[in-house]
């Protein structure tokens, strides 16, 4: 690895380049939690980017350094950086540990692949304050036992992806081998979790409400463009107007409503991707015109709210929907937290229960809205969203002990499974 910072990985690392670990000690590493922190205050961040650095110059072999910086990289949006950095670090060194305080309670091995903060299931956040020792492995193909260091139990968190496919197809009779208990062991079913996937398996649902999801090809755009096709020849269910986005983006990124098919040739002069997906919009706004968007963890079929965010807007993300600047929508959010088990879970109960026999994972989360006519309108269900509990408290007192609850059911899981395995 070079013992610079500002070259730090080549270009044509492929996944099948990442070996598992000659030894089984793993590299202390800082965590996604304490690193994705530094975010949010310049100062903190660049003392710490400097002693990453320093440490990574000082000692070219210092795996866990560039990992972190990796993550560093990540969390300031300077993507394509981070993870030639993290490919750098996952090739010399492919077992991290995120230490804790005081003796662990118990040690967890996560099977993770290479990417972004959307690839895995972000355990650091949900392990973070607790007496679990997070030991990350990121595999290439299926992993041996005899090439780990102990552990407890074990974590499935490889989020589905086109990337991950390959790999989550190679995993399944490892897993079941394992010598330890294994959560959500079941890597075909989170590789069904596409956005065409979910939608299909709730086509004509009861109770739960997937729009039309359809996955189609650059050309298909542009025939839908020209007025070759039309949208109810592509898929039954689709109609102007629609949601069109690039398959494998998140947070929005190249997201668009489009009113008609004039509309498309412009989208597809901006939008390289050669797939896209095209989803039927649902108006889901409030009597007062305001769209509320809920993320919903299950562990082991139990539902726990991660947050809501309120709208005028009808692409829903917690940051854009500037929940820091009302003090209205902190209030109606904080009520909903605390009468979610009452309120939104009760009346949802039974949509709740299908989802959760249709993915049978000790742990996936959901966004979801709820419908005029009182339905359970579900955008996307995935094993990698984002949980934690970084809001500054002074504006949003009430998530810490929301996010506490979940914590700890996330904590008492793995404990439960650990102990079940005597």
């Amino acid at each position: 690895m070079s013992s610079s910072a500002s070259s730090l990985a080549p270009a044509n690392i492929s996944p099948a380049d990442v070996p598992l670990a000659a030894s089984p000690a793993p590299a202390d590493s800082l965590g996604l939690a304490a690193l994705s922190r530094l975010a949010g205050d310049p100062e903190q961040l660049q003392a710490v980017w400097e002693q990453l650095v320093a440490r990574a110059t000082a000692d070219a072999a210092d795996s866990a350094a560039y990992l972190d910086l990796s993550t560093l990289l990540l969390a300031v949006g300077n993507r394509d950086k981070g993870l030639e950095v993290q490919a750098a670090a996952v090739a010399d060194q492919p077992l991290y540990r995120r230490p804790v305080a005081g003796q662990p309670t118990l040690r967890l091995l996560t099977f993770m692949t290479r990417g972004d903060f959307t690839a895995n299931t972000p355990l650091d956040f949900l392990l973070e304050e607790s007496s679990v020792e997070q030991i990350n492995c990121y595999i290439a193909g299926p992993p041996s036992p005899q090439d780990m260091p102990d552990h407890d139990l074990a974590f499935l968190a490889i989020g589905e992806s086109e990337e991950a496919a390959p790999l989550l197809a190679r995993l399944e009779d490892a897993l079941a081998q394992w010598p330890r208990p294994v959560l959500n062991a079941r890597p075909q079913v989170i590789a069904g979790l596409t956005r065409d996937g979910v939608a299909e398996r709730f086509v004509g649902h009861r109770r739960v409400l997937c729009p039309t999801v359809r996955r189609v090809s650059r050309e298909t755009a542009f025939g839908l463009a020209i007025g070759d096709l039309d949208l109810s020849g592509v898929a039954e269910g689709l109609a102007w107007p629609i949601i069109i986005r690039p398959v494998g983006t998140h947070a929005g990124q190249g997201m668009e409503k489009l009113s008609t098919a004039a509309d498309l040739a412009p989208y597809l002069t901006e939008q390289e991707a050669p797939e896209f997906y095209l989803t039927a919009f649902h108006d889901y706004s409030g009597a007062d015109g305001l769209f509320r968007k809920l993320r919903v963890v299950f562990i082991q079929g139990r539902p726990f709210i991660a947050h809501m965010a309120i709208s005028e807007h009808w692409m829903v993300h917690y940051l854009n929907a500037h929940m820091n600047e009302s003090e209205a929508k902190r209030a109606e959010e904080a009520a909903m937290m605390a009468t979610f088990d009452q309120g939104f879970a009760a009346r949802h109960a039974e949509a709740f229960g299908d989802l959760c026999e249709a993915y049978p994972l000790d742990y996936f989360g959901i966004d979801c809205a709820e419908t005029p006519d009182g339905r359970l309108l579900v955008f996307e269900a995935d094993v990698a969203m984002i949980v934690h509990a970084m809001d500054p408290e002074d504006l949003f007192p009430y998530k810490k002990p929301a996010m506490r609850k979940l914590f700890d059911a996330f904590v008492r899981c793995l404990h439960e499974a650990a102990t079940a395995r005597a």
